[in-house]
């Protein structure tokens, strides 16, 4: 399945496939991600293809830094963040909200408790 999006104002775009739709994403609750109502999906980084230059972006990092949060610096939005997993794979986290036409109702939403981390 190919799927792309972006941010509010178009300065970040991005690309990635999954052998599936998306049918499960991850709501967190950590500081961060409830603020900003983050509905995350995951792919592995070689999977995701940034459109537009890295330097149109900036990145924010808090509690272990682990997690590379990644905005856009003219309309604020937050639509995708790079760190690796467990196994040590690169992925992607990819806020789904700012997919086009992704609709929350069509996909079941796992809580995260990552307020506890």
């Amino acid at each position: 399945m190919h799927y792309s999006g972006g941010c509010h104002c178009g300065r970040i775009a991005f690309e990635f496939d999954t052998e599936a739709p998306v049918a499960e994403v991850i709501e967190c609750n950590c500081s961060l991600c409830a603020k900003r109502a983050h509905l995350l999906a995951f792919v592995p980084r070689d999977q995701f293809v940034l459109k537009t230059p890295e330097k149109d972006f900036a990145t924010y990092t808090f509690n272990t830094h682990r997690i590379r949060h990644h905005f856009c610096p003219s309309c604020g939005i937050g639509p995708f963040g790079e760190a690796k997993a467990p196994n040590g794979i690169a992925m992607a986290s990819i806020n789904m909200r700012c997919v086009e036409g992704f609709e929350p109702g069509q996909v079941k939403i796992k809580p995260f408790d990552g307020r506890s981390r």
